[in-house]
């Protein structure tokens, strides 16, 4: 597998740096999901564009009975200036793939063009779920599963490149692995006035002020101290002068939960505060809640024997079970309705990758895309009953 992989990688860097000189943005993925199906159609895969959106599947049928795995990528980039100097920049204004998605769609592309040249000795199928728009609510996971693309699938797997991670290290744990992230707006309404006669006025500001803090007493005083949640108040908009008192003020911020119980607490007890505390003060307000993803759990047996296969990857160091991020992905739709896991790919070092996702400056080490298309590869035969070393050498030639 190594050798096979290391032929290979020079067609799986072409293939990210294209998509990373062309990013499109969340639910405008067309370019993109193009370039994928045409590669799936040419590895004989039975494919179907236009699902939940820019959604494309490939389904790889085995010649023996047994499970269809799913194994994921997202395909979207974000609304960012890529600001690196490298040859394989962003050549969209404005657009740039920041996160690794550029990197994921790669992988799986490997990972179904060795698959493919197996299909002689799978016992059973491979669904390679190429996905729109994960990183804006509501998300594409969610409109693919409702347009059937789970319709036979047994198990799902997914794999994200992660910088904070070195390369050679893969992460994940049973159980919850990301958060829930949600957002909300609070609109404050009082009554502007002359700031030297405070007492004609409803200040908005300085209800607003209180509320941060009611706020959190949320999470310090109502929420179980062993269930980690965080608000986090982003912005506050207010006024138009420094001697008027203003009249209206908006807050902007996220929650992240863990727990579903401890989620639908907090949503229930912010509008009490909110409106609460306005009227403690004589001022109406708005609250307004955006449902984000839910909480990414693995199933506690998948992501065992993902931990199991990773070990055996080629240029894996180290297998980490990881604390949970407060990070979201909408990857927790799928195991919503299956069993499987996601994990992390080690894809940074010190040296020229040590930006953060969703920076101008991000990017990752790509030889870390030969061990996700490896991990991928070797779900879908576990899943199979297989291990490489029974199935022997994949024949066959690397494809454009």
């Amino acid at each position: 597998m190594k050798e096979r992989l290391d032929r290979l990688f020079p067609l799986m860097q072409k293939w990210r740096r294209h998509f990373h000189q062309y990013p499109e943005p969340s639910f405008q993925e067309r370019n993109t999901s193009e370039k994928v199906a045409g590669y799936l159609k040419s590895l004989n895969l039975d494919v179907k564009t236009e699902v939940g959106g820019y959604g494309v599947t490939g389904l790889l049928k085995g010649k023996g009975d047994g499970p269809t795995v799913a194994l994921r990528a997202d395909m979207d980039a974000l609304p960012i200036q890529d600001e690196k100097t490298c040859e394989y920049r962003s050549t969209v204004p404005g657009v740039m793939h920041a996160c690794g998605h550029d990197g994921h769609m790669a992988m799986l592309m490997g990972a179904a063009t060795l698959l493919s040249e197996l299909r002689e000795e799978l016992r059973g199928n491979v669904l390679f779920l190429f996905q729109p728009a994960e990183e804006l609510v509501p998300g594409g996971a969610k409109a693919m599963i409702e347009d059937g693309a789970l319709e036979g699938v047994d198990v799902i797997y997914g794999a994200h490149l992660w910088t904070p991670l070195p390369l050679g290290t893969v992460g994940s744990r049973p159980g919850v692995l990301m958060a829930a992230a949600d957002a909300f707006r609070i609109e404050i309404k009082g009554r502007g006035g002359h700031a030297g006669l405070p007492h004609e006025a409803v200040d908005a500001v300085q209800i607003a002020a209180h509320l941060v803090v009611h706020l959190q007493s949320i999470i310090s005083r109502q929420v179980n101290p062993l269930e980690p949640a965080v608000i986090s108040v982003g912005t506050i908009q207010a006024g138009q002068t420094f001697n008027v008192i203003a009249e209206h003020c908006r807050l902007e911020g996220t929650v992240r939960t863990f727990n579903e119980e401890v989620r639908r607490l907090i949503v229930r007890r912010m509008k009490e505060v909110t409106e609460t505390t306005c009227r403690m003060y004589g001022a109406d307000c708005e609250f307004y809640y955006e449902w984000g993803y839910p909480a990414v759990s693995n199933e506690p047996r998948s992501a065992r024997r993902l931990m199991d296969e990773a070990r055996k990857v080629d240029g894996v160091s180290c297998v980490k079970e990881m604390e949970p991020l407060m990070a979201g992905e909408d990857f927790s739709y799928y195991l919503k309705e299956r069993p499987g896991a996601f994990c992390f790919i080690g894809a940074g070092n010190d040296r020229d990758f040590r930006y953060p996702h969703h920076h101008p400056m991000f990017d990752f080490d790509e030889r870390a895309m030969k061990i996700g298309a490896g991990l991928l590869i070797r779900m879908a035969l576990r899943e199979m009953g297989l291990e490489l070393e029974e199935i022997g050498k994949i024949p066959g030639q690397c494809q454009e």
